[in-house]
């Protein structure tokens, strides 16, 4: 895709000397890249400005001479004159903070805020130093809850409109806003209705005084008690930028840290909120062991050597084949790493899977050209093809929602129910479960369809494919189009979902995909291999082999199974040994039913957790891991950016990171995985790794790669350019980050703009990335004699081995450095499944606020999760006989529930929707992971 084009420039005099400014841009912005700080608090660059506060007052000098302007509302022009600290320019400050202060409580050592208010800060630096009013201050009840998570304190209120302008525009939940008039104005929710944005958290850290603070953080701790580190979210795929902040080895609060390409300083409440589980009082903390019918807790010695000893037994009686691993999404990549090579290298195992049955298939994932979240919003159109973005996702809801309202982007919509999206749509198919590849055949098909396409009407259909010839023809080849591709329902297989990207893939010549994977890691497990028939690199097994088994000692010869496969293997006794990689297949797997004959047929559980989760207290051997905060290390997003996580805390008991783990069970079975670090297992990454040459730790340490490195790097890739600096009044709380990850931090110079431009072999700010990537393969040729038998020559992809050594002895081997595999991503022809009269087709999605173990265990979270209910369009609640808010008894293949079914016009006909992993039984209940779909009866109770 085409780069931005950069900004036009203009000339202003900004205090008497010239400055160059974008055109169209606020003097506010302009200054302050200028190194001219105007004070402010209703301003914010994320959001539209509304100049309400007047503290930003400047002087602009016009026709009629010098006039008090916002600088926040005005935008710069050629030739304009401004002054920022003229008398009148100080009076006017003066005047602004004395009325804000009239009736604004002095309660700052009390107040959370006190410490890193802005108000507080630009009073001593642009305040009078004094008030001339003596009356008696405005007093209000406090706090007043506007929801579970945000609480008001009226009278610090100062009307700035930042919380009811981010509630509207950016997060499109208007649910608070001012209320009454003159010095009785506050902040309040419509009668009835609570404010339950997900992006709640996000106005209070916003907030420029300390009217609204947070349930979980209040009167937590002060913040010149706070210590901080910068790392990236973990609760979905997104990969928001953190600061994640502690105060007594405990984490208090986390904020979000404005990553352009990514979060853009947002966070969901899900992903700002859950610290609180790190420091639960149901955290397992030290090995257990099953002795009898109980797990007892012993020393982490008989822990792991129980573990090595079963995992000895199955392979030497049973084979490699017998032993499998579920999971690895939550870890960090050099976890998954460790764990990848401990399966191929020790276990000699190929059964690895890091999505839990409810994603899509690694090659699909691995073989799609990938796009990024700022490509999707620069597209020329975006085809959503996944699950409800807002629930799942949310901030990248929050980044396409505003390219769509903002830029105007076309969003085309292929979903099995309404979305979070849907009224942003510019065409919404809402189409039966299982046969999305039937409708996008007939979107790219040569001739209009006829008839009902997937329960869409004929009609919609065309206009959505007239929407797309018509941008077609009016971009012509610079038109350009990104799929956001994701699973919409458990309920429904993986196969319509590859077979439509495959269509698409070919249908749009330099398409994109955003694949829409919910789970934390999961894009960074799959690189590291943890996917049947994958090796570390988006590499497929074949090609991979001979470079992987001269690194490691050895790689299996077939393809392994995923998560549901070794279900079904150990529900029939023939799986010997699974490990659980932070993974609760009774509660995370599609099929609950399999699940648990799954965990009782296998012959010894190993889980690897953090919490005595349900499928975990079915484990034979516990052992405690390090979480989220707990552990340094690297993370990749859905986009394939690889980014550092912090670590801030120390991890409670003896609970040890995962790499730890695997390193210390290999070495107990007489094999060595060859690290004893982090920043080891990291450079091995990048020496093995075909998708992460050249991204050494010293480039993901630099401040051009504090945003992230996209894998693998190449020409193409956007500029990396250093971050612009932290607007404090726009993210009151963020210190400069304490990168405690950091051992040595390198600066890469860039050019006065700040841009790092990739030179022809991807070189850096005159720095070659690449450089030394090749050493330890090279060293090879230098520390053997090549022409000696049996010698393995270890070589980079086009060396020109011959002309310098001499290889023609039959005992020497070339191995070479694979390239990432290009995994073919053909149309599976998936069967379209026939319709059944007397059932509907079940929905099954996930919700933000779930029955995981981040909100369940966060004490602030826990009881926002709903219970579960059915939802079916009216016209089949009236022709099956039922009524909205009664009860019915859901049938299934696999079992059967009685629950309320409510009527929801965004259920399309044939349908029934459920909410996944809630409290209580659900949909796991009802779904067979086997079959294509799964159609329910709605029987009278």
């Amino acid at each position: 895709m085409a780069p931005k084009k950069p900004p036009d420039k203009v000339t202003i005099t900004l205090d008497g000397r010239a400055v160059e400014a974008n055109k169209g841009e606020m003097i506010i912005a302009a200054a302050e890249r200028a190194g001219v700080y105007i004070p402010r608090f209703c301003y914010h660059p994320r959001m539209k400005p509304v100049g309400m506060c007047r503290m930003c007052l400047v002087e602009v000098v016009g026709p009629r001479g010098p006039a008090l302007t916002p600088a926040c509302f005005v935008a710069v022009s050629d030739g304009q004159v401004v002054n920022t600290t003229t008398p009148g320019v100080k009076k006017a400050q003066d005047g602004v903070l004395e009325f804000l202060l009239v009736n604004h409580p002095l309660d700052c050592p009390v107040c959370d805020k006190g410490g890193e208010c802005p108000l507080q800060d630009q009073t001593l630096a642009f305040g009078p130093g004094e008030t001339r009013f003596v009356e008696e201050k405005r007093h209000w009840e406090k706090p007043i809850a506007l929801s579970e998570l945000v609480l008001l304190d009226r009278e610090r209120c100062i009307q700035c409109a930042r919380c009811t302008r981010f509630a509207d525009e950016i997060a499109g939940d208007p649910q608070i806003d001012f209320s009454m008039r003159g010095d009785m104005v506050e902040v309040a929710t419509f009668p009835g209705q609570p404010f339950t944005s997900y992006f709640s958290g996000n106005t209070v850290q916003i907030c420029p005084v300390g009217a609204l603070t947070s349930t979980p953080y209040r009167f937590k701790a002060r913040p010149w008690d706070i210590e901080q580190a910068e790392s990236s979210c973990t609760t979905c795929a997104v990969g928001c930028r953190v600061a994640v902040q502690s105060s007594g080895d405990h984490i208090t609060r986390k904020l979000g840290v404005d990553s352009d390409p990514v979060n853009q300083s947002w966070l969901c409440d899900k992903g700002r909120f859950d610290w609180e589980s790190l420091s639960s009082a149901e955290r397992i903390t030290a090995p257990l062991v099953r002795k009898g019918d109980e797990l007892v807790e012993v020393a982490w010695t008989e822990a792991l050597d129980a573990v090595a000893s079963a995992l000895q037994k199955a392979r030497e009686v049973h084979g490699g084949g017998a032993i499998g691993m579920i999971g690895g999404a939550r870890l960090a990549n050099e976890d998954a790493y460790a764990w990848s090579k401990l399966a191929r290298a020790v276990l000699g195992t190929d059964n690895v899977d890091a999505q839990l049955g409810d994603g899509l298939p690694a090659q699909t994932v691995l073989g799609l050209p990938r796009a990024t979240i700022d490509q999707a919003c620069d597209a020329s159109a975006v085809i959503l093809l996944a699950p409800d973005l807002k629930e799942e996702l949310p901030v990248l809801y929050l980044r396409l929602r505003a390219a769509v309202k903002d830029a105007k982007l076309p969003l085309i919509e292929l979903a099995e129910q309404r979305s979070g999206l849907t009224r942003h749509a510019a065409a919404s198919l809402l189409h039966r479960p299982g046969e999305a590849h039937v409708l996008v055949r007939a979107l790219t098909a040569a001739a209009d369809p006829t008839a009902e396409v997937a329960g869409v009407a004929p009609a919609e259909v065309v206009a959505a494919r007239q929407l797309l010839k018509g941008i077609g023809e009016k971009e012509g080849e610079d038109a350009t189009y990104v799929v956001v591709l994701g699973r919409p329902s458990l309920a429904s297989g993986p196969a319509p979902f590859a077979d439509a990207a495959a269509t698409l893939l070919d249908a749009f010549p330099g398409v994109r995909f955003l694949t829409a994977l919910r789970r934390g890691n999961v894009h960074g497990a799959l690189d590291m291999g943890l996917a049947p028939g994958t090796l570390p690199g988006r590499v497929s097994q074949s090609d991979g082999r001979a470079w992987f088994a001269q690194a490691w000692g050895q790689v299996p010869d077939t393809t392994g199974m995923d998560t549901t496969q070794m279900l079904v293997e150990a529900s029939e006794g023939r799986l010997a040994a699974l490990i659980l990689l932070g993974a609760d297949p009774l509660s995370d797997f599609p099929d609950r039913s399999l699940a648990r004959k799954g965990l009782q047929g296998a012959g010894t559980v190993v889980a690897v957790d953090c919490f005595l989760t349900e499928s975990a207290k079915k484990a034979d051997v516990f052992l405690p891991a390090a979480t989220y905060a707990e552990r340094a290390g690297t993370f990749t997003n859905m986009e394939g950016r690889v980014v550092r996580l912090g670590q801030k805390v120390t991890a409670p008991g003896v609970a040890w990171p995962d790499w730890m783990i695997a390193a210390e069970l290999a070495f107990r079975m007489g094999k060595e995985l060859g690290f004893d670090n982090v920043e080891g297992i990291w450079d091995e990454i990048e020496r093995l790794s075909p998708a992460h040459t050249g991204v050494t730790s010293n480039l993901l340490a630099s401040l051009v790669a504090k945003d992230g490195v996209v894998v693998p790097m190449g020409a193409a890739d956007p500029p990396m350019h250093k971050p612009e600096p932290l607007d404090p009044m726009a993210e009151p709380g963020i210190i400069a980050a304490e990168t405690h990850w950091i051992s040595r931090l390198t600066t890469i110079e860039a050019a006065s703009t700040g841009e790092v431009e990739r030179g022809p072999q991807g070189d850096v700010g005159g720095q070659d990335p690449l450089a030394g990537a090749t050493e330890d393969a090279a060293a090879v040729s230098s520390d053997h004699n090549v022409s000696d038998p049996g010698i393995t020559l270890v070589t980079e992809p086009d060396a020109d081995v011959a002309a310098e050594h001499d290889v023609s002895d039959p005992g020497i081997t070339l191995v070479t450095r694979p390239a990432p595999t290009r995994f073919a991503v053909p149309a599976t022809s998936a069967p379209v499944p026939p319709i059944d009269a007397y059932s509907l087709r079940l929905i099954a999605t996930h919700q933000l606020w779930d029955a995981g173990v981040g909100v369940q265990h966060s004490s602030h979270l826990a009881g926002l999760a709903a219970a579960p209910s059915l939802r079916a369009n009216p016209h089949d609640l009236k022709r099956l006989g039922h009524e909205s808010g009664g009860r019915v008894k859901a049938v299934s293949p696999r079992g059967s529930l009685v629950l309320t079914v409510e009527a929801d016009t965004g259920v399309p006909r044939g349908s029934v929707a459920l909410g996944f992993n809630l409290p209580g039984e659900g949909a796991a209940d009802l779904i067979d992971a086997t079959a294509a779909i799964t159609n329910v009866r709605l029987d009278s109770v």
